[in-house]
């Protein structure tokens, strides 16, 4: 039988990440059956090496160390090398990450761990220079090292393998003992909580670097303050937000956001750019504009719209992972500007100067000898110093901002990861689905088209499974939690927006795919992946936010929303379960928890459900809707005749209309409205403002 260890295996692969490793002399092998087969044969360990395309130290432990042919001598004679990509394989990169933050204390990519043949860790780490530096090991000293004690210190190895394999289990895949789920006043404590953590000069939390964006933290606050009425609440989250759309995470150029801040200040960013953030930081945006009626707000999101329209999206309608860092192996040479380049691009000198001062680009430079653009001076004093109404500055900034971008768009460009992965699709077509009914129908129709590519794409519906990655019109890689429950929170929001049961239709059989799949009724709790999958080392669950929210408090809120729809209680049982079984962990830090926290918040107080019942939303309706801050609004839409309820509930296979829907008809033949929340409703009203006077009066206490 031939060794499939005796060469580089990842020109086969489809991920981009995986073929930017094709070249290397390590005999690089994706995680498989023949590579683990290999690596029990030749009684090998694995060495397993987890990063992204974006990601900066992936490039340059490749370049130090995975191109240097002595390197890869010893991985390849000593070791199984194996190459996964994050991104698509999320149950590993969780495995292994957790040991590595349990041992370490820290985490990050490239993630180094090395495995038994049978998959349990043994040593783990993230980036290793070469040679040893700051005392940091030097990655040759550690292979040789970690070899000789394979050969001669075998037991120990093991012993230490059957701990850490312990402690992963530990860590991931058992429950707590069940409590009583979280009430409303959760909510309050997680928000005093967010307080307590706030940087109140800078904004956002935490008081040194980095700064991530932490989109979870700021809808639970923005939530509580809306419940509470507690100024501070709301203060805190408008800091978060200005810092964020003011600062270096936000391209003040081309739009969208890169993926984390290394400083207090907001002002030097990590420059790669992931579909996932830009979903999630436009989506809070368009609750912060409701919230607090900030136009600047709403003005990012489109712009963030903008940028994913052009750069991120598939021709057909998916949207792609992420922009790389670094073009021309230099990190963020793209975005930065000194200002003899922006004289250059910009033909009227008093407009070049205007967009120096307002974006603070200077001589010194806040990066490397070149500045990273972020909102340093004011309209108004700009106005003052250039003698100049405030109109004709903003006029004077939007000419220079177009001829700085059309400078850059010159440039050579970061790479893209143009593979298509479900469940970041299913946070990209929430956030334009809502903005479709906050901002502008057309991004419904970005987020409806986005919808049905990934349904033709991934989904089997015979099979009611969906996949995970398409790449060049290969599909592959069963799908996760997150897959599942992002792209059903996604599909029911396009329902909310267009009102089309399609949409409604795929979002319940997501829905019943993460009940037969995910749910385990013995352990009470959803897992990350599914029953019919891989089995490894361990079964994780997503119970905390991550750099994406909690796959579980997203399951757990899409069921809670779409048991108004389903004709039994399953989803809605499965939901109460979830939240007693991780009740005592999500109490102990809310705020940690910050998802399965609102979802929590949802079941104690019931979602508000605004059912229309007219062929077409009114325009003024829609308005007056999107305008109003509604942070668990559930807005249901039905046809006004009978008969064309039948052919709804018959297309959806349901044999009587549920209750968010029955014996709701029109009220003398015009648009009507109901309003309800948990079993209290309103009568029907054909206003849309007596509408929401109703929701206020059935607003939680």
């Amino acid at each position: 039988m031939t060794d499939p260890t005796d060469r580089n295996r990842l020109d086969e692969e489809e991920s981009p990440y995986l073929r930017q490793h094709a070249d290397n002399p390590v005999h690089w092998q994706p995680w498989d059956e023949d590579a683990l087969a290999a690596a029990s044969e030749r009684d090998v360990p694995i060495f397993l090496s987890i990063g992204y395309s974006a990601c900066h130290w992936c490039h340059v432990m490749e370049e130090e160390s995975f191109e240097d042919e002595g390197v890869a001598e010893l991985l390849n004679e000593h070791f199984v090398p194996i190459k996964v990509d994050r991104e698509e394989r999320p149950d590993l990169d969780s495995l292994y990450m957790s040991i590595c933050q349990q041992v370490t204390g820290r985490g990050g990519w490239p993630l180094s761990a090395w495995l038994t043949p049978d998959g349990r860790p043994f040593h783990v780490g993230t980036y290793f220079p070469k040679e040893a530096r700051r005392g940091q090991p030097g990655f040759v000293d550690l292979l040789q090292r970690l070899h000789q004690s394979w050969e001669q210190d075998r037991s120990e190895i093991e012993n230490r393998a059957d701990q850490w394999e312990a402690a992963i289990e530990g860590e991931l895949e058992s429950t707590p003992e069940a409590g009583e789920p979280p009430g409303s006043d959760l909510l309050e404590s997680a928000a005093d909580q967010a307080v307590r953590s706030a940087d109140r000069e800078h904004g956002g939390f935490g008081t040194s670097g980095p700064k991530f964006p932490q989109a979870g933290r700021v809808h639970l606050l923005l939530r509580a303050a809306d419940r509470f009425g507690v100024v501070e609440y709301r203060d805190v989250a408008a800091e978060a937000m200005t810092a964020m759309v003011e600062g270096g995470l936000y391209d003040h150029v081309g739009g969208g956001f890169h993926r984390y801040v290394t400083d207090r200040e907001w002002v030097v960013p990590h420059f790669e750019k992931m579909l996932y953030d830009n979903a999630e930081l436009s989506r809070l945006l368009l609750a912060g504009y409701q919230a607090t009626g900030a136009e600047r707000y709403a003005e990012v999101a489109r712009e963030t719209f903008a940028f994913v329209e052009r750069e991120m999206r598939h021709p057909e309608g998916g949207f792609y992972s992420t922009l790389d860092a670094r073009s021309e192996g230099e990190e963020g040479t793209f975005y930065v500007w000194t200002p003899e380049q922006v004289h250059e691009a910009v033909d009227d000198e008093a407009a070049a100067d205007c967009f120096c001062d307002r974006y603070g680009v200077t001589e010194a430079g806040n990066f490397e000898g070149a500045t990273v653009l972020t909102v340093s001076e004011g309209i108004p004093a700009l106005a003052e110093e250039y003698d100049r109404t405030e109109e004709e500055v903003e006029a004077l900034l939007e000419d220079a901002r177009d001829q700085v971008f059309e400078t850059r768009s010159e440039r050579p460009r970061p790479a893209r990861d143009e593979k298509v992965l479900a469940g970041w699709n299913g946070l990209m077509i929430s956030a334009l689905a809502e903005g479709g009914l906050v901002l502008d129908e057309e991004y419904a129709d970005l987020a409806v088209d986005a919808l049905e590519f990934v349904r033709d794409h991934l989904w089997d519906a015979d099979a009611g499974r969906l996949s995970r990655r398409f790449k060049d019109d290969t599909v592959g890689i069963d799908g996760y939690l997150e897959d599942y429950a992002f792209l059903a929170r996604g599909a029911l929001d396009c329902y909310q927006a267009t009102g089309d049961r399609d949409h409604l239709a795929f979002a319940l059989d997501l829905a019943r795919a993460v009940e037969s799949e995910f749910w385990d009724d013995d352990a009470g709790t959803l897992y990350f992946t599914p029953a019919s999958g891989e089995r490894l080392v361990a079964r994780p669950q997503e119970v905390a936010d991550q750099s994406t929210p909690s796959s579980l408090g997203v399951a757990v809120d899409a069921m809670l929303a779409l048991s108004h729809f389903a004709p039994h209680d399953r989803f809605e049982d499965v939901a109460e379960r979830v939240l007693k079984t991780h009740s005592r962990t999500v109490a102990s830090n809310p705020l940690q928890h910050a998802t399965l926290t609102m979802a929590a918040d949802r079941r104690a107080t019931g979602s508000l459900e605004l059912t229309v019942v007219a062929d077409d939303l009114p325009a003024a309706w829609r308005d007056r809707i999107a305008g109003t801050y509604l942070p668990t609004r559930l807005l249901s839409r039905r046809p006004p005749t009978a008969e064309a309820l039948a052919e709804w509930l018959d297309d959806l296979g349901l044999d009587d209309a549920p209750p968010v829907w029955a014996n709701r008809e029109q009220e003398g033949g015009e648009p009507t409205i109901y309003v309800c929340r948990s079993f209290t409703c309103s009568p029907p009203v054909t206003d849309v403002d007596a509408a929401m006077e109703w929701a206020d009066d059935l607003a939680p206490e």
